[in-house]
């Protein structure tokens, strides 16, 4: 599994494309909720590709005033369980510590999804709560 950080109009259009078929056609989120002015805007992306060169997965992380937010983290459902989430996630992560050493890094998790960010040194901060639809917990990094 490749991940890279995305630079190319082609790349952030895979990317959208992923989501749109787990988020939206997936799970029902609405494509204006899914869509939004991050992703021209202040968002980093990425971009996993599985052994055969096919874009299979994408995440983005962004700076707020409450510390760096990972988000939008879709993996096709054909290349889950195969170690894409995990690359995506030991990108972003490499890269977020790099760019912003110190700083709180978050996410909402769905709830399918805690134990994954649990194995990988994330932790449940809050009580659950429901964003499109979708149980969710925030989870803060604690592997700085």
């Amino acid at each position: 599994m490749q991940v890279h950080r995305i630079t190319t109009e082609p790349d952030l259009e895979a990317a959208l494309a992923i989501r749109r078929i787990v988020f939206v056609l997936g799970q029902n989120v609405p494509a204006d909720l899914e869509h939004d002015a991050h992703d021209r805007t202040d968002a980093t992306h990425y971009l996993a590709l599985s052994a055969a060169g096919q874009p299979c997965g994408t995440a983005r992380w962004r700076p707020t005033a409450a510390g760096v937010k990972l988000e939008r983290f879709a993996v096709l459902a054909e290349y889950r369980n195969q170690q894409a989430g995990a690359a995506l996630l030991a990108a972003v992560l490499r890269d977020v510590q790099a760019a912003h050493p110190g700083e709180l890094v978050y996410l909402n998790a769905q709830l399918p999804a805690v134990r994954f960010y649990e194995r990988h040194g994330f932790m449940k901060a809050g009580e659950k709560f429901v964003e499109a639809g979708i149980e969710h917990y925030k989870m803060s990094w604690q592997g700085h």
